[in-house]
C-alpha cells in the first residue's frame, strides 16, 4: 500500500548494528509479524510537517523496532543550500531536512530537464562519524542515478557532517539512521518542489545501508515504492556485533550488553531488533546484490534474508555477482544496470 498525504505507516528503526560493515573507504571511493499499520488517509491540504500517524501502542521495548513501528514519525523542511556541483546532466546541492525533530544534512543532486523526476533515498554504508564528509558515502550512485534522471537525496545521518547530534545512537543499535531514511522519504513528498515527484520514491541502500533498508521496509511499508540493497550487513544485530565490533574489541560491546542483555541472557530484545522477525510486513518489492567474493559482509547473510522475505510471500531477489568483492569493481556497471532496469519497472 503506497503511502500518500498524511500516511499512516510506522516509521523509523534500526540500524541494527553498532558499527556495520567497516565501509569507509569502499564508500568513498568513486571508483509472527504484527499486523501492518493503519488505513491511509487524504493529505490535508497545507498540513506541514509531514507525519506519519502510529497505531494504537501495546507495551514494546523502547530500543526494539516494535517500538519504532509505535512512534509518531515525522519529516519535513527539505531545503537546498549551496550549490557544490554543476554538470551538463545535473546539479549539486548541500541540502538539509527535519526528521523527528533533529536536523539532517546530506546532499541532493536535482536533474537538468523538465520534472517532476522520481526520487532515491540513498543509505551509506558505515564510515567513521569523526572523518565523514557530506555526501560521502555513494559517489559512484550519486552520479549515475542523477544521470538516469531520478532526483537522489544521500542522508548523511545524524551525528555525521553538519547533522545533529543524537549520543545514544550507538548504544541504541543506531536505530536513528533509519528514521533519519524514513523522515527524508516524507521530506521529499512534502516539499512541494517541482523537480520532485513524490509519488514514486525508491530506497537504496549499501553495506550497513542495506540494514537500514531491511528494517526501513518493516517498520514502514508503503512508504517506499521499491528498494534495492547491496552487500548488506546481516538481519540480525548481534551477528554483526559478533563479525566486526567483538574481534576488535570495540568498548560499545559491553555498553550494548550492560544496557540489553546478551543474546543468551536476553533473546527477547535481539528477535525484536532483527527485521527477519517482521519480515510479514514488507509491501515492497526488494533487490539485493551481494558479490561471491564479499569477505565483508559474507553472502550467507544476504541469501538468509532473502530466504526469510521469499518465505513471507514478499516479491524479494536475490542476485548474486560472481568474483566480485564488497566495493564491487569491474562489475559493478553490470549491477547497476540490473538496478536500473528493476528501478524502472516500479517508478517509471
Amino acid at each position: 500500500m503506497r503511502l500518500r498525504g498524511t500516511a499512516c505507516a510506522a516509521a523509523g528503526l534500526l540500524l541494527a548494528i553498532a558499527t556495520g560493515c567497516t565501509g569507509g573507504a569502499e564508500d568513498a571511493a568513486p571508483a509472527t509479524s504484527p499486523t501492518p499499520a493503519g488505513a491511509t488517509a487524504e493529505r490535508a491540504a497545507g498540513e506541514s510537517p509531514r507525519t506519519v500517524p502510529s497505531p494504537s501502542p501495546t507495551p514494546a521495548d523502547p530500543v526494539s523496532l516494535q517500538a519504532l513501528m509505535q512512534r509518531e514519525h515525522t519529516g519535513s523542511g527539505l531545503r537546498l543550500g549551496e550549490v557544490l556541483d554543476r554538470t551538463s546532466a545535473y546539479t549539486r546541492y548541500a541540502v538539509t531536512y527535519e526528521a523527528n525533530g533533529l536536523t539532517i544534512s546530506g546532499i541532493m543532486n536535482i536533474p537538468e530537464g523538465e520534472g517532476p523526476f522520481p526520487a532515491l533515498v540513498l543509505a551509506h554504508g558505515y564510515i567513521d562519524p569523526d572523518v565523514y564528509f557530506s555526501g560521502q558515502g555513494m559517489p559512484r550512485e550519486q552520479d549515475r542515478l542523477a544521470r538516469s534522471g531520478y532526483v537522489v537525496l544521500h542522508t548523511d545521518y545524524r551525528n555525521h557532517a553538519r547533522s545533529d547530534q543524537d549520543p545514544d545512537n550507538d548504544v541504541n543499535l543506531r536505530l536513528g539512521y533509519t528514521e533519519d531514511v524514513i523522515g527524508a522519504a516524507l521530506a521529499l513528498r512534502d516539499s512541494g518542489r517541482p523537480e520532485i515527484d513524490g509519488d514514486r520514491i525508491g530506497l537504496f541502500g549499501r553495506s550497513m545501508g542495506g540494514g537500514v533498508v531491511y528494517n526501513t521496509l518493516v517498520v514502514a511499508p508503503g512508504l517506499f515504492d521499491a528498494a534495492v540493497a547491496y552487500a548488506p550487513v546481516s538481519a540480525r544485530p548481534e551477528e554483526n556485533i559478533d563479525h566486526f565490533q567483538r574481534p576488535d574489541g570495540d568498548p560499545l560491546v559491553a555498553e550494548i550488553e550492560e544496557k540489553h542483555g546478551t543474546p543468551e541472557e536476553n533473546p527477547a530484545f535481539w528477535r525484536g531488533v532483527s527485521p527477519l522477525t517482521h519480515a510479514g510486513r514488507v509491501s515492497e518489492p526488494l533487490l539485493i546484490q551481494h558479490g561471491t567474493a564479499d569477505d565483508t559482509c559474507p553472502l550467507v547473510w544476504s541469501r538468509e534474508a532473502a530466504t526469510v522475505f521469499q518465505k513471507a510471500g514478499k516479491d524479494v531477489e536475490l542476485r548474486t555477482v560472481a568474483g566480485e568483492g564488497h566495493t564491487f569493481g569491474p562489475k559493478w556497471a553490470a549491477s547497476m544496470d540490473v538496478t536500473e532496469a528493476f528501478l524502472a519497472r516500479h517508478l517509471r
